[in-house]
Order: structure tokens, then C-alpha cells, then sequence
């Protein structure tokens, strides 16, 4: 098994040049060494500099037999990596980390003297169990004996081994692999669709065209129970109001493909939130698309979930990623609440709020103590990081 010291094996020109693949590849290499030191055989470093730069597990450049039992465990690293997440593996799922398969048992096994090689069995005074007459296959890895601690019967050994069945599941529902087969392929279907647009400046009504056959085809909805066209606000129309279940959960506002989103469109698709009490806003122009969430209140607060561009160099499983959360069945099931929530709190917003609140002003203070000798107060600090530091344009907002 090789351990895993050192990643990044990437040239000096890909650092430069690709930030993102960079990101990716300190996120893979940050859990294969917490993985390998635990006593899991993990892929190469050769094979996450390979899945770094392809932005996808599942490609046949790798040592398969590496890499298959960890599928969606890296999948899942690849899509906190696109959003920005820093050392997701201290956030690992239960059920994502170890490989497929495996699972870990302790067997007391009773004897005299210093431990030796034991075959486990049941205790001599039992009979043996009946053997099924179909057992699958297993198999069986020692990892540890350990010799009778404090408190147990003198000559107990615990043995500690790792058991893999010969044939591995996956832990993803059935919904949720479907939904995401669907988006995949819908991103691939109409990649050439929506290039056509782009290319003959297509009007708006054509591209909602291409949009509801997205909408319907590769994210689920029913255009007859899910969708509503020229959704009545006041006296406004929005595009398509969105419904799952017969409740209404959001708009969507479609603009010609060639037109660049922005606040205007925002503020307009915001504005029929507001008046129906609907959280959820979604702009696009067929290649583009933008997920908003808003929370009502005075003032009320909209935060883009994410954005993603269907014509863009992301790959095909990159874009789907993202796509995949708004799917009808990921909507339904309220999936896209973690992506929203840490966009929230990582906003520049958030973080200038933290940055001046008074906690940790006094630790800047200390530490300009401690490295200079000279004494400072917060509210020093405050109007340098305001007035030197920090964008004017947020402090604006």
C-alpha cells in the first residue's frame, strides 16, 4: 500500500494557470492522507492529479480497481471543491469514509498466554453454527492483534479486520442517481441546442423553447402539473412559476440567450418572490443559470446558491454537478439548502462583519501588540481596515 507524504505532483505552469485544479487536488490529496493513514489503500497521487484535472472520478485514466471503491467519496470531495469548501474531508459522511464495502469488526477471542495467529471461531463450549448454503465471498485483511487490556480475562486477543464482500453497493438513494444520469445527459443533449441559439441571436420565445425542453426532459418537471407559464403577479407576468406537490417553491425568468444577466432581472424575479412568498428565484438565459434563495423580512435577503454556465469550460460532470439542484427531486428534497447557507456565510458581507466585529479586532489589536510593541485601539483598527483595506464598494453596501 503506498502512503501518500507528498501531492501535488502538477507542473509549475498549472499551478499558475489553474487555481481551481490546484483547489482540487489539495482537497484530494488533504483526505487520501488522512484516509491512508487510517489503513485504507487509496488511488496514486498520479490518479488524483489525473481526477484533478479531469473533474471526474469516473474517467478510465486511472487504476479503476483504485479508485471504484471510492467513487462517490470523491465525487462528493470534487463538488465541495467546486464550491469553494476548504478540507471538506473533516466533514466526511459516515458512509464515505471508508471504501466501498468495507466495514471494521473487533472479535474477542479467548486463549493463554502471548498472542499468536488465532483462527476466529465460537467459543468451544458452543456448537458450531450451521453454515447458509450460499456465503458469498469475502474478503479478509488483518489490520491489528492486540493483546488483553486492563479489565478483560488474562489471554483475551482482539483481532481487528477489515471485511470486504464481493460485491460492493453504492450508498446513493435511486432517486438521486437517476436525477443526476438525467442531468448529466441532458447537459451533454443540449450543449449543440443551445450553441445554435447563441450563434443565430435567437429571441427570447425561442429560447424558452430549449429552456422548458431542459426543464422537462433533463430536470424532471411535468410541464403540465409542475410548470406555469406567464405566472400571474399582480399585474405582472413572470415567466414559469414552479410548483412540486401543488405548492408553489419559485420563478423562473428566462431571457434571450445573447442578453448578460443582471440586476435588473434580478430585482424583477425578486419582486414576485416577495409578492407570493416563494424563496426560491431562478434566472437564465438558456446557457446561463442562476439559483437565488431569498428569506423574507425587512429588509429581505437574497443569496445566489450558485451559478453555472452550460456552454462554459467546466467539464460535463462540473456542470451537471451544479445543474443537479434543481432537479425537481433535489429541489423537492431541499438539497440545495447547504450550498445557499455557505454561500451565505462566506459572502463578503459575512466576512467583513466578522473582520470588524469587536472580538476579533481585539485579537488584530494583541497581535499588532505582541508584533510591534505598539498599542492600538479597535476602533483604530476599524477605520484603517474600512478605509484602506477593505473594497469601498462593499463597505457601500
Amino acid at each position: 500500500m503506498k502512503r501518500h507524504a507528498e501531492f501535488g505532483c502538477c507542473t509549475e505552469g498549472e499551478k499558475m494557470t489553474d487555481p481551481k485544479f490546484e483547489a482540487r487536488l489539495s482537497v484530494l490529496a488533504g483526505w487520501a492522507r488522512e484516509a491512508a493513514h487510517r489503513g485504507h489503500p487509496v488511488p496514486s497521487d498520479t490518479d488524483l492529479e489525473t481526477i484533478s484535472r479531469l473533474k471526474d472520478a469516473s474517467t478510465d485514466q486511472v487504476d479503476r480497481q483504485a479508485v471504484e471503491p471510492w467513487l462517490p467519496t470523491i465525487q462528493w470531495l470534487l463538488k465541495q471543491a467546486a464550491f469553494g469548501v476548504a478540507a471538506p474531508h473533516q466533514q466526511l459522511p459516515v458512509e464515505l469514509a471508508q471504501p466501498l464495502g468495507f466495514t471494521e469488526m473487533a472479535v474477542e477471542v479467548a486463549g493463554v498466554g502471548e498472542p499468536e495467529p488465532v483462527e476466529v471461531s465460537a467459543a468451544p463450549a458452543e456448537p458450531s453454527p450451521a453454515v447458509p448454503d450460499a456465503v458469498p465471498e469475502v474478503e479478509v485483511s488483518l489490520v491489528d492483534v492486540a493483546p488483553a487490556q486492563k479489565g478483560e480475562a488474562e489471554g483475551t486477543v482482539t483481532v481487528v479486520a477489515k471485511i470486504k464482500p464481493a460485491t460492493a453497493q453504492s450508498k446513493m438513494p435511486k432517486w438521486e442517481s437517476d436525477a443526476r444520469e438525467s442531468v448529466k445527459a441532458a447537459v451533454k443533449k443540449f450543449a449543440k441546442p443551445l450553441q445554435s441559439l447563441l450563434e443565430r441571436d435567437a429571441n427570447e420565445g425561442d429560447t424558452r423553447l430549449v429552456v422548458t425542453d431542459l426543464l422537462c426532459e433533463g430536470l424532471g418537471y411535468d410541464k403540465f402539473r409542475d410548470l406555469t407559464t406567464e405566472y400571474m403577479v399582480k399585474q405582472d407576468f413572470a415567466d414559469y412559476g414552479v410548483r412540486i406537490d401543488k405548492q408553489l417553491v419559485g420563478f423562473i425568468e428566462v431571457k434571450r440567450i445573447s442578453q448578460k444577466l443582471n440586476e435588473r432581472h434580478l430585482r424583477q424575479v425578486q419582486m414576485y418572490a416577495v409578492n407570493e412568498g416563494v424563496e426560491w428565484m431562478i434566472l437564465t438565459n438558456g446557457q446561463v443559470w442562476r439559483a437565488y434563495h431569498l428569506t423574507g423580512g425587512l429588509p429581505v435577503v437574497v443569496d445566489m446558491a450558485f451559478e453555472v454556465d452550460l456552454l462554459g469550460p467546466e467539464s460535463v460532470a462540473e456542470k451537471a454537478e451544479k445543474l443537479f439542484y434543481l432537479h425537481r427531486e433535489a429541489l423537492k428534497r431541499r438539497k440545495i439548502d447547504d450550498l445557499w447557507k455557505h454561500r451565505a456565510a462566506t459572502s463578503p458581507e459575512a466576512l467583513l462583519d466578522i473582520l470588524l466585529s469587536d472580538t476579533v479586532l481585539d485579537a488584530i489589536r494583541k497581535e499588532v501588540k505582541r508584533n510591534s510593541g505598539i498599542s492600538t485601539t479597535v476602533q483604530d483598527l476599524a477605520t484603517v481596515l474600512r478605509m484602506e483595506v477593505v473594497d469601498r464598494k462593499l463597505i457601500a453596501k
